[in-house]
């Protein structure tokens, strides 16, 4: 008898909850078994289409959800009580998933029936994704609240999603990954107990809710080691620590994204492969498989991928599913002496790095040496990249290529820039036609819950009911818990390259000093990866590096660009909000007098390329341009020419 197969799903949204219900349609009826719901950066951070930070990035990488009118469009159609739906959901997850039952409720159905999971782990969006709101004591504490209510009122849901696939998409390790996560999961089951919320008795079944999320690279050995490693640490933690006695309960229940970090703008087509074998990686070893899988579109690192390219990827593993024999046999790897070996010294290495987590407080605690050690692991990676020490096809290899049949603006799905003022207006009519005394008592119970210290779940369902909006009830909070931002990480020791070396002896005989470099990333794109790395070998290579993190605003750049007299300013943007942003920035650094020249990195087809250097930025990189030595050089030429 064959195994079932894995839920297999794409994670997908844009524009309007409208056109992401008939794409969300349209894969069910293709074959997709399960929802992976991708929000835009306003939902995910707490904000309202309207609000000033929001500027450029309504519904770009996702789909805007700013009240309840918008969660009922989304699900439209949709039987919530035989669908499995994942949020990829962190800082606001409360509240997301808190307008996902209140949506049940309108349309009948008991929230005992609903499946699903909201992803939920904050650790990870301090070290690697960025869309964190509140402090770590007070993420952990919602994170809390939310297993809290799902083990009474939603059983069936896994309330947090612990997270290590963002972790390799910022260079870490597989015992990085490993440790990280797994810490993470100790850190808040420890903190469940503490809160008195659960009784004895239901412990064991929050143990069995709490699911993880990994990535797999395209190291298909190592990858397969790392799932065995992770399922044999988490029967032996909830068994030895927790007690938990049921195997079932213990079970490493994951889903899986394969690795984005290792797709390439270069010879794109490569990406198909990279894309099959990693999947591969955790589907193979039936005693470590994935419960389910998503998997990415061979175009991602180009753009937004459109229908055709998601179908080719969820036809991907309907081949391996319906196809193959795979499903037909016991696991495969039992007994292979090489696994087996390399499973048991990532488990080794993984403990003793779980231990000296553990010495430093434990997850939460150790966020900025957690950070430090990711950061320093991917800068690791790009200078074997740099070197050659590691190949990657297409980029530092085989770089030759014919002109692929698949490119072309069209393969590309744009967001209509029509979508935001679209939403502004709705929210504005939203907000002028609800009942807005009903709306203010909501929010002031869900203040008070917040600060009693009283689960916030069922005040935010109310607030939902009413009519709230996601700005309204994170802001809400926000007055109570603050907001936080997390360490950059860049302040580690890193290995110079000798390119890097070369470059800073070459500025250190300037006579004005070294360059001044500002790095900044404004709107509410979180992927600080390609920033940090840019900072880190601006420093290698000589210049006084300038990088306040995440989340700054035109006002915050050119402010700091003035009173640090800096020579150039560098703008990373990852999530396509490029053409809003750059111009407010450059408005803003002219209005103070600074005249540094501008230069702008991030996902930018070669069209937005030609109209930012056509309205005065100075350089435009994308990753096509992976090396970073290059880089520097091209950048200290352009500052010592702007100097002269």
């Amino acid at each position: 008898m064959s195994d079932r197969p894995w839920l297999m799903r794409t994670y997908s949204g844009h524009s309007t909850a409208e056109a992401s219900n008939e794409l969300y349609r349209t894969n069910l009826a293709k074959g997709q078994t399960g929802l992976s719901v991708a929000f835009d950066l306003p939902t995910q951070t707490g904000y309202d289409p309207d609000h000033p930070l929001a500027a450029g990035e309504v519904g770009k990488v996702g789909v805007p959800v700013a009240h309840s009118g918008h969660i009922d469009a989304l699900f439209e159609g949709i039987p919530l009580d035989q669908m499995n739906t994942s949020m990829t959901i962190n800082a606001t997850a409360a509240w997301l998933l808190a307008q996902y039952i209140a949506h049940a409720r309108r349309n009948g159905v008991d929230t005992t029936s609903l499946r699903g999971t909201t992803q939920n782990d904050i650790v990870k969006e301090y070290l690697s994704r960025g869309t964190y709101v509140y402090p770590p004591e007070q993420s952990r504490r919602l994170i809390v609240d939310m297993i809290a209510f799902c083990s009474t009122h939603v059983p069936k849901w896994n309330p947090v999603n612990i997270c290590s696939y963002h972790l390799q998409e910022a260079g870490a390790t597989p015992v990085q990954e490993i440790a990280f996560s797994l810490a993470t999961a100790i850190d808040i089951l420890d903190a469940v107990l503490e809160s008195g919320q659960i009784d004895a008795d239901r412990f064991p079944a929050v143990v069995g809710s709490i699911s993880f999320f990994v990535n797999s690279g395209i190291r298909f050995v190592e990858e397969v080691s790392k799932m065995r490693a992770f399922t044999s640490m988490w029967d032996t933690i909830t068994a030895e620590r927790y007690g938990i006695e049921d195997p079932k309960l213990r079970r490493f229940r994951y889903g899986v994204q394969v690795n984005s970090l290792g797709l390439t703008e270069p010879q794109p087509e490569n990406n198909v492969q990279r894309i099959v074998l990693e999947m591969l990686g955790v589907a193979l070893s039936k005693n470590a498989r994935a419960r389910s899988i998503q998997l990415p579109a061979w175009n991602e690192a180009l753009g937004l991928p459109t229908p055709w390219d998601q179908q080719w990827s969820l036809r991907m593993q309907q081949v391996l599913a319906f196809e193959s024999d795979l499903l037909e046999n016991d696991d495969i790897f039992d007994g292979s002496h090489v696994i087996e070996s390399k499973t048991s010294l990532l488990i080794a290495a993984a403990t003793a790095e779980m231990d000296d987590i553990a010495e430093l407080g434990g997850a939460f605690a150790a966020i900025p040496e957690l950070k430090s050690r990711l950061v320093s692991s991917h800068t690791q990676r790009v200078r074997r990249i740099e070197s050659g020490d590691q190949t990657v096809i297409g980029v530092n290899s085989f770089t030759e290529t014919e002109t692929s049949p698949l490119g072309g603006g069209d393969r590309i799905l744009k967001v209509d820039p029509a979508v935001e003022p679209r939403l502004i207006a709705d929210v504005e009519a939203w907000r002028a036609g609800r009942d807005n005394d009903l709306v203010d008592r909501s929010l002031a119970a869900v203040k008070q819950a917040a600060e009693e210290g009283s689960n916030i779940m069922e005040p935010t369902i109310a607030a939902a009911e009413a009519g709230a909006t996601t700005g309204e009830w994170a802001d809400t909070l926000r007055d109570v818990f603050g907001e936080y931002r997390a360490p950059t990480g860049i302040g580690a020791p890193t290995v110079t390259s000798r390119g890097l070396r070369s470059i800073a002896d070459r500025v250190s005989e300037w006579p004005d000093g070294p360059p001044r470099f500002l790095v900044a990333k404004p709107g509410l794109d979180g992927h600080s990866n390609g920033a940090e790395q840019v900072a880190i070998a601006a420093r290698d290579a000589g210049m006084e590096v300038i990088y306040h993190g995440i989340r700054t605003t035109p006002d915050q750049i050119a402010v700091a660009a003035r009173d640090e007299d800096v020579d150039a300013i560098g703008l990373s943007i990852l999530s396509g909000s490029h053409l809003h942003a750059v111009p407010r920035v450059m408005e803003r650094v002219r209005e103070l007098g600074v005249e540094a020249p501008i230069i702008v990195g991030g996902i930018i087809p070669d069209a937005d390329r030609t109209r930012l250097i056509e309205a005065g930025v100075a350089r435009v990189y994308t990753p096509t341009d992976h090396d970073l030595g290059e880089i520097m050089t091209d950048i200290v030429d352009l500052i010592e020419s702007h100097r002269a």
